[in-house]
Order: structure tokens, then sequence, then C-alpha cells
């Protein structure tokens, strides 16, 4: 539908309506920003050789627009209280209303009905700007609030929402988009600590998806069935693949353990043990989902030759796959050691 300079063009426009949000000083123009954002992304995810993206462009500009107009009207009510001084209707329930509108847009429980049927239908180049860039401008905007109660609910929601909707999931999309909302609960958690913490875990979540989407658009790979075929004459490339998804599970020693180490600690000192327990408990939930596929593709193989990987394993993608894996498998003990250089 668009030409490659095309959707550079409007993947800048995207960075930029999220660079917008980020340092704006302002609700409203915070408000321009996620639009500027929405409009741009909506292109890239249309494709009309492809009717199922066509579809999820249309869904997520609705639940998207939906959320925005919520956000606009919260942000007009709470201009008027100021200005007028308008006891009526209390502070706390607008910032209630513009949070709500928040978690809608970034996906979180109990507003995540539209995230995993949007991935369904999109590439995966799309499903990765959606799990992870997508999240920055509605995460940075919900820093701002100061609400416990209903930022705890989410937080919890999305952990359990999270690790039991993967459990009888066959594609992959589903199963990754399942995957962001429980670690999306943990990121909402670490706003609470601090922004550097949440940079950490946004940071190494988005390179865990990223080795993995990697592979999956390479090998065109959609659903669990695609998987027991894949590298049966590498079985050492298979066995990296599922290390870098029990990685993205948070599975120690590997990297994915590393924020969510730093997140448990943080609990401890606050002794919310409950929290803990409960994300702890999600996490193995997701990682019982994980384990099952590489279970199943390490005891099932099709007798036949994947000339498609043979093709895959003598390119330059290869070795950058290898490189991040290695970083993926080995950083919790590669940062270990860092600091005890230090």
């Amino acid at each position: 539908m668009f030409n490659n300079s095309s959707k550079i063009l409007f993947i800048i426009i995207m960075m930029i309506g999220t660079l917008i949000t980020v340092t704006s000083n302002s609700w409203l123009s915070a408000w321009m920003g996620l639009e500027i954002n929405l409009l741009s992304f909506i292109p890239l995810m249309s494709d009309s050789n492809n009717l199922m993206s066509t579809e999820s462009s249309l869904k997520y500009f609705l639940t998207q627009a939906l959320a925005s107009t919520v956000l606009l009207f919260s942000i007009l009510m709470m201009m008027i209280k100021n200005n007028i001084n308008y006891e009526i209707i209390h502070t706390s329930y607008i910032s209630m209303i513009i949070l709500s509108s928040l978690l809608l847009k970034s996906g979180a429980a109990p507003f995540h009905f539209w995230f995993p049927n949007i991935m369904e239908g999109l590439s995966w180049n799309n499903c990765l700007l959606l799990m992870t860039w997508q999240k920055i401008g509605p995460l940075m905007l919900i820093s701002y609030m100061n609400i416990q109660l209903m930022s705890f609910i989410s937080i919890m929601m999305s952990a359990i929402i999270g690790g039991l909707g993967g459990l009888n999931q066959s594609s992959l999309r589903k199963l990754m988009a399942f995957s962001s909302i429980n670690h999306l609960g943990w990121m909402l958690l670490t706003l609470n600590f601090s922004e550097l913490i949440w940079l950490t875990y946004f940071l190494i979540y988005s390179f865990l998806s990223f080795t993995l989407i990697f592979l999956f658009n390479n090998f065109k790979i959609y659903y669990f069935n695609q998987m027991f075929s894949m590298f049966f004459d590498s079985k050492i490339m298979k066995f990296i693949l599922f290390m870098n998804f029990l990685s993205l599970g948070g599975l120690p020693p590997f990297l994915g353990f590393f924020p969510k180490w730093i997140v448990i600690q943080q609990l401890i000192l606050t002794n919310n043990y409950l929290m803990i327990l409960i994300l702890i408990m999600s996490s193995l939930i997701t990682l019982f989902f994980y384990l099952r596929i590489c279970y199943s593709a390490f005891m099932l193989n099709y007798y036949e030759n994947n000339w498609m990987a043979l093709k895959f394993m003598k390119t330059m993608s290869y070795n950058m796959f290898l490189i991040m894996s290695f970083f993926s498998m080995t950083g919790l003990i590669l940062i270990s050691l860092f600091y005890i250089m230090l």
C-alpha cells in the first residue's frame, strides 16, 4: 500500500508524536502528541493484501479514538474545574477517568480486551511496535498520576490475566500479546519506584521481544505447529531460540530475570509481600506455557529438511541473531560481573 520511503516517514512522525507526549508540560499538548502518534501508526498497520491487518487497524483506531475522547473530556473537565472552582466533581474522580483512558491506550487489564485480537491481524514488525514503542507515551503519562489503589488493581489484573490468558493459545502473536500484558503489569509497578527502573525494564523487555520477533519474522512463523519442524538440521539453533523464550519469561540466570529481580527487591524494601506473591505466581504461569512450547518442539520432530532454515544460517542475520541471543542468555552473568568489578 505504501512504499518504503512513506513507511519511514510515518515512523518518524510516530516517534515525533511520542516525543511530544513525553516532553509536554500540559495535558492538552500530551493529548496532541498521542493523536499524532496514532494517526501515523494507522497507515503502517493497514495492508491492502491482508484483510486481517485492515480489520486490526480499524479496531485499533476505534479503541484509541475512544480512549482519546475520554482523555480529552477529562482534561477539559479539569481545566474548567480549575478555572471556575467547580466543586461538584472531585479532582480524584477526574484523575481516575484520565488513568482509565491511559490504561486503555496501553492495553493494561482490565482494559486489555482489544490488544490480543489486534495483534492477531498484524505483521511481526507492527506487533513489535505495538508491544514496545506504542506504550511509551501512555506509560509516561501514567507516571504523572498518583492513584495508588486503581493502579495496583490494574497491576494485579494485568499480571494474572497476562499469565492465564496465554495458557490456551495456539497463536504465537496472541501468546506474545498476553505476555506483553503480563510484563505491562510489572512495568506499571516500576513507575511507582522510579523512572530509571521503568526504563531499565522497558529496554530489556524491548530487546528480548525484538530478538524473538526478529526470528519469527524471518521464518514467517505464526503458530505453534510451525515451530516443531524448525531447525531440524540444527538442534543448537532450536535450543538458542527457546532459551530466548525462557529469558523473556524471566527465568534466572537469563537477562530477563534482571529487571524482575530489581522490582522484587524494591517490593521487599516496602514490605509488599502480597504483590510479590501475585507477580511471581503469574510469571511462573507464563514460564509454564513457554516450557510447554519448548518441550513439544524438542520432543516432536518432522523428518524433513528445512531449506529456509539452512539458507538463513548462511546470512548475516543469523550472526546478528546469535549475538543478540548471547546477550539474552548471559546478560545477568555479565551484569553481575560488572557490579563485582565496580
